[in-house]
């Protein structure tokens, strides 16, 4: 008996996860727009919220159990939280354009921070208005120089400002037989008078390692300056009172350089661009693990549906709006990730077997939940049950709504709707 019902558990399971390769092979002969992968998803989104609502939370309400519930839900959340965090650092973010596009945000603003950070403890811009100095955050460009290379010349017009973000570099006097003057480490500064004045390098700059440099270029500081008439008159006040003083060595207060850092840092999301298509590109190529990552990324998505379904068939009959939610989540979850995929360059095969074996790991994640929960308490069911819910419904918020809402704007929120209608109405077949 106990034989029959998990080989059943197995079967729906499979059922459940069998729109993760259809999803896969629709994408090889359709490329949908994006306003229809958003509808889609967000339809599914709400069928999985219908779903998880009624069959999980609700039948573990109606038995009392609350308290196990409510620990299950929070350690699901914080589980997927966890893992999916892990698993994006490592390329999983690339299984969606939503996800893609957060990673690289969330990137773009770590180290816009570290920079703003350096900029306030720089004396020519510890003295400009940090709100003005923002903008320039957007225009600040990366390069890595191999060791031994030459990073700016003696005499040259000064037309750039380096920070150094890793790595080392020698300054030396070329007038005096390439004699070291100095050395430079990570966060330390290159030509910060010349951002101002264009004026010559008073030195040669050598890299004595591998070293990765941020460059603010003077075309762009002079661009904020042309549009800024506020910034345009404190630094015509700087240059005309205190160019002298300001090439001496400045000791700065570290909290006024606080105070400007965090004045320089407000708002800063609106000066954050959505990633080019160069720079996905560039980030995947840096993530050589990245299709083991997207497959564990949709796994994570997955082990809460095979698990709950194995169990919850132990002491009630399986639920067709259970499976009807996770089967048409599934679909456009599948169509919108392979869709994305193969726009970094995964072949169709690659990806196919890759839903294949989800759909198969899944319906034996349900066979297995069937055998490993008989004789479980019902505050071991609740927990079970809470833990699935928290685990989905923390996916839905962080992975699928997002997606659709920056596919399809508007339209993702009655569709989201239609979804939740739709579960609900096998709810009422049942």
């Amino acid at each position: 008996m106990l034989e029959g019902l998990a080989f059943r558990a197995l079967i729906f399971g499979l059922i459940s996860a069998v729109a993760l390769p259809l999803g896969a092979l629709t994408s090889r002969f359709w490329k949908p727009k994006d306003r229809i992968v958003a509808f889609l998803l967000a339809f599914g989104g709400g069928a999985l919220l219908a779903a998880l609502t009624i069959d999980l939370v609700g039948d573990a309400l109606e038995k009392g159990d609350f308290y196990p519930l409510a620990l299950g839900c929070i350690l699901g959340g914080l589980f997927f939280v966890g893992l999916n965090h892990v698993v994006n650092n490592k390329g999983g973010f690339l299984r969606k354009a939503a996800t893609t596009i957060n990673y690289l945000r969330k990137k773009k603003i770590r180290q816009y921070k570290k920079i703003c950070q350096k900029l306030s403890q720089i004396p020519l811009f510890h003295h400009l208005p940090p709100e003005e100095i923002q903008a320039l955050v957007h225009y600040v460009s990366s390069r890595t120089y191999q060791k031994g290379s030459t990073i700016l010349r003696q005499g040259e017009p000064g037309d750039s400002l380096f920070i150094i973000e890793s790595g080392k570099v020698d300054i030396v006097d070329v007038k005096s037989n390439m004699r070291k003057i100095a050395e430079l480490k990570e966060n330390d500064v290159l030509g910060e008078m010349a951002i101002m004045t264009g004026e010559p390098r008073s030195a040669t700059a050598v890299t004595a390692t591998d070293t990765k440099v941020w460059i603010i270029l003077k075309e762009h500081f002079d661009l904020l300056i042309r549009n800024s008439p506020r910034l345009a008159e404190a630094v015509k006040k700087l240059v005309s009172a205190r160019i002298t003083d300001l090439k001496e060595k400045q000791t700065i207060d570290p909290e006024k350089a606080k105070q400007w850092e965090r004045k320089a840092l407000d708002n800063l999301d609106e000066v954050i661009t959505i990633p080019t298509d160069t720079e996905i590109k560039e980030e995947a190529s840096a993530h050589s693990g990245a299709p083991l990552a997207i497959w564990l990324g949709i796994l994570l998505d997955g082990i809460p549906e095979s698990l709950v379904i194995g169990s919850s068939m132990l002491h009630s009959s399986i639920s067709l709006s259970l499976i009807a939610g996770l089967f048409l989540s599934n679909y456009p979850e599948s169509l919108s990730s392979s869709v994305g995929m193969r726009q970094h360059g995964y072949s169709f095969l690659k990806i196919f077997w890759m839903w294949t074996s989800l759909m198969m790991l899944t319906g034996v994640g349900a066979y297995f939940g069937n055998i490993f929960f008989v004789g479980a308490p019902d505050f071991l069911f609740a927990l079970i049950e809470g833990m699935a819910a928290g685990a989905m419904l923390t996916m839905i918020a962080q992975t699928m709504m997002p997606e659709a809402f920056h596919k399809g704007g508007a339209i993702s929120g009655f569709s989201t709707l239609l979804g939740f209608l739709a579960a609900i109405f096998f709810k009422v077949l049942e």
